[in-house]
């Protein structure tokens, strides 16, 4: 087509956009079966189910399989009178990207195509919204005239001209006093090479008083975790009064809002060679409404092992991929960043590859925000595993994760501390997300930070009665590397954090600062000193301990008893924890956890070397080692039961 044809169809064309009456039968089906495509009795069935949301019609029909995506942008590029854009064809002015901006196209959901003298030309997937639509866009574009184009076209056009600067954004979403990208490795270096050096040469020097100090240190430590997870499985425990244990789902209870949002799950793949098959089968059980649900599989660009793993399985329309940009830096939150901007959803959740969510979680998610008032911007489900008793690790890591997410998080939710979340099974308000800049993309332990920036700018964090099930991790070394990045994400997170400590109290207040202390040093602090604290079991064997020269044997010994106690709250915490049917067995297996914790210890000291020789080290966890079939409603674990 010549330009001055061109400008004069869109001249004749341009005419203001036509919005249906909404109390008609959406005019686009009438077109549809017009055109011929779609048949008439696939739309009586769509108008039967389009009782959920309005402006969602033709994605309806997508997600059912009843049109094609190039047969409904013919049909409503008819409907509104306008014409199509082939961006594959005739490619868009990368120029009037960049003065709109690749993050604003992707939010509004607008290609700038071309100039025609003093007109620009937009593609949009939005056709109905376009009025709102100019509203946003810069006065510097002049008239506007409206073409249609697939989200796929939209998006593939966006990757190929502005890939390099959602990629750069990703990385830097996060205000840098909030993220630790300016991360100092010498000066933490030249801090830890001085600690060491005073206990070494305090050793040398003063043996017994640099013992007797770390010991104390060690004590006081564990003391001050020991009352955290006591009080909250105190408060936890009052709070469920009546109930068997710390959730309990009511199966008569409503499970759908007036309105179903739509929503984006975000699930982040890396060499899942043996997972991808797995992960698409149990997100696909997923009961959601397919028209309001995607879900977005994101890939490295050079990660061939899992991008040759999905092409050889069929996708369904709600799910779809997101490559990911090369870079040096290649971490969870980096990519979680990069997706974020080509969602649709107004409720944001991440799954890791391995899990096997509740069928019916999303309903419950979607609900609890519909009841809750805008400050509570997450909601954290509960973890578990599927293979708990493959093997003792197994075990361990189950007990350890029940404790946590049965008994401590809701109890500190209870206390109004700080959650630090877990990096699956979260679900956001996308504007709050958003509004905290999503994820540090340099921090290898993303959820515990996010957690403590949205308490920061003044948000809550409730936990949600809904399982997830994961795989635990089986073999020893790849434990400790996963612990490692963890504990090193921790401690850099405590350290970001407070870098200027006044303005932290001032943003959390003295309470939630307080806890965050015990939280993030009291534990990291813990681990560290663990061998400290482990000398104790000298004495119950009759063996000598180090400090019998400096303390008295009444103060050693109290020592001792303060220990030991600590010890036996925290497995009568596992034990509560334990007591639902599923994990009842587990019992036996808590007193293996004096052999599991000291793993911890190996753990954080990997952690604290990589904290000065590789900050951003994404330690990656392998999946797909387990032979456990995910299964959330089991013999040993009835429905309605968390």
């Amino acid at each position: 087509m010549h330009m001055n044809q061109f400008t004069d169809d869109f001249l004749r064309k341009s005419r203001p956009v036509f919005r249906p009456d909404r109390k008609q039968p959406p005019l686009i089906g009438r077109i549809l079966v017009e055109m011929g495509e779609l048949a008439p009795a696939d739309l009586v069935r769509a108008l039967a189910l389009q009782t959920r949301e309005e402006g969602l019609f033709g994605e309806l029909l997508l997600a059912h399989g009843m049109i094609s995506e190039e047969g409904l942008f013919r049909a409503l590029a008819r409907q509104f009178h306008c014409d199509i854009a082939d961006l594959r064809t005739e490619e868009p002015d990368i120029r009037l990207i960049r003065a709109v901006g690749p993050e604003t196209c992707l939010h509004l959901g607008v290609i700038p195509w071309k100039r025609i003298g003093t007109t620009t030309v937009i593609a949009t997937s939005r056709p109905d919204q376009f009025a709102r639509i100019k509203e946003g866009l810069a006065p510097s574009l002049g008239k506007v005239l409206m073409v249609v184009a697939s989200d796929t076209q939209l998006h593939e056009a966006l990757l190929q001209f502005a890939r390099h600067d959602l990629a750069e954004r990703a990385e830097t979403r996060v205000q840098d006093r909030e993220s630790c990208r300016s991360w100092n490795s010498s000066a933490m270096a030249r801090f830890i090479a001085g600690m060491m050096l005073a206990v070494v040469t305090g050793m040398f020097v003063a043996p017994q008083l640099t013992m007797l100090a770390l010991t104390g240190w060690a004590v006081l430590a564990q003391m001050f975790n020991t009352a955290l997870k006591a009080a909250a499985a105190i408060a936890n425990r009052r709070a469920n009064r009546g109930s068997e244990l710390v959730f309990c789902s009511r199966r008569d209870a409503p499970v759908t809002p007036v309105k179903l949002p739509q929503i984006s799950i975000l699930v982040p793949l890396f060499r899942e060679r043996e997972i991808a098959h797995r992960l698409v089968r149990r997100l696909g059980r997923l009961r959601y409404p397919r028209e309001l649900l995607e879900i977005c599989l994101i890939l490295e660009e050079d990660d061939r092992v899992t991008q040759q793993a999905l092409a050889a399985t069929d996708l369904p329309h709600h799910f779809r991929t997101i490559l990911v940009p090369g870079a040096t830096l290649k971490t969870k939150p980096r990519a979680l960043n990069y997706a974020l901007d080509f969602c649709r959803g107004s409720i944001i959740g991440v799954y890791d590859a391995e899990d096997a969510p509740e069928p019916d979680q999303l309903h419950k998610v979607a609900r609890r925000f519909s009841e809750t008032p805008p400050d509570v911007a997450c909601l954290q489900g509960v973890l578990d595993f599927y293979n708990p008793r493959q093997n003792w690790l197994a075990r361990c890591f189950t007990i350890e994760y029940a404790a946590w997410f049965r008994v401590v998080l809701p109890g500190l939710e209870r206390l109004g501390f700080v959650i630090p979340l877990g990096g699956t099974t979260i679900f956001f308000r996308r504007q709050a997300l958003e509004r905290v800049g999503a994820w540090d993309a340099h921090n290898v332990t993303e959820d515990a930070d996010l957690g403590v920036r949205l308490a920061r700018h003044g948000y809550r964090t409730e936990l949600l009665p809904t399982l997830t099930e994961e795989e635990a991790n089986t073999r020893v070394w790849p434990w400790v590397r996963q612990r490692s990045r963890w504990l090193k994400g921790y401690a850099i997170t405590w350290a970001v954090h407070m870098r200027a400590p006044r303005r932290l109290m001032a943003d959390l207040g003295p309470w939630r600062f307080f806890g965050m202390q015990l939280l993030f040093l009291g534990a990291l602090s813990q681990f560290l000193l663990a061998p400290f604290l482990l000398s104790f079991w000298a004495l119950p064997l009759g063996l000598a301990h180090p400090l019998q020269g400096v303390l008295s044997a009444t103060a050693l010994y109290l020592l001792a008893v303060v220990f030991l106690l600590a010890e036996a709250v925290s497995m009568a915490i596992s034990i509560h924890a334990l007591a639902p049917a599923r994990h009842r067995g587990l019992w036996w297996w808590v007193p293996a956890l004096h052999a599991y914790f000291p793993l911890a210890t190996l753990a954080a000291y990997k952690g604290l070397w990589e904290m000065i020789t590789k900050p951003f080290f994404w330690d990656k966890t392998a999946h797909g080692h387990s032979n456990a079939r995910a299964g959330i409603v089991s013999r040993a674990n009835p429905p309605g039961r968390v």
